[in-house]
């Protein structure tokens, strides 16, 4: 009989699931296992059912692809944001990390990822023809891009300048408060919110 390292094999699956779940290893992993083992059946049907619901109904913004439970998310249907203003960001948690600033009042185009040859993310992986199209309707005044410190995000930023090039609006980026190297979501909000205030011209 195969070694067992749980007194029980359903605990032992549970466990290996969440374990999946990133930063988590498996003694958090057990630890979360038995804290729902303890907790009523109807909370933990509960918990189940919400995360199902949010993967199968949760979707991404026709526009500007954050996500939503609606078609346009909250924010594009927004009738007091500047919709002359994008500010382009990698993810859905730079979306969030921007608001948190309340420095912000325009709209924002979510890309998806950035270009990374050594990852084979190339352009057409990530949100940039859909951004082009936004500014080619007509309407939007600048595109901030607010892209991570990195060479990943610097050459997103470069690739987005040269398909933005053929149209009459105004390319900046966020200021470098924000250190070499370092990813926009794990910016304190009062650097991220200046460096948005502070953003200067992009520079080819």
């Amino acid at each position: 009989m195969a070694y067992q390292q749980y007194p029980s094999a359903l605990l032992e699956k549970a466990v290996g699931e969440f374990a999946k779940l990133p930063g988590v290893g498996r003694k958090t992993a057990l630890r979360l296992a038995l804290y729902l083992l303890r907790q009523p059946k109807g909370d933990v049907a509960l918990f189940a059912d919400t995360v199902r619901r949010m993967r199968d109904e949760v979707i991404f913004c026709r526009v500007c692809h954050n996500i939503s439970d609606t078609e346009v998310c909250p924010i594009c249907a927004d009738s007091h944001r500047d919709t002359s203003l994008i500010c382009v960001v990698e993810n859905v948690q730079d979306v969030m990390a921007v608001e948190n600033t309340q420095q912000f009042h325009g709209l924002y185009h979510v890309l998806g990822g950035v270009i990374s040859p050594m990852d084979g993310i190339g352009p057409s992986d990530i949100e940039v023809d859909s951004l082009v199209k936004r500014v080619a309707e007509g309407g939007v005044a600048e595109v901030i891009l607010a892209l991570s410190s990195t060479m990943e995000g610097d050459t997103t930023n470069f690739y987005i300048s040269r398909k933005l090039q053929p149209y009459d609006v105004k390319l900046s980026v966020i200021a470098r408060g924000i250190s070499v190297g370092n990813e926009l979501e794990y910016t304190d909000e009062v650097t991220l919110g200046r460096s948005i205030v502070n953003r200067t011209p992009f520079n080819h």
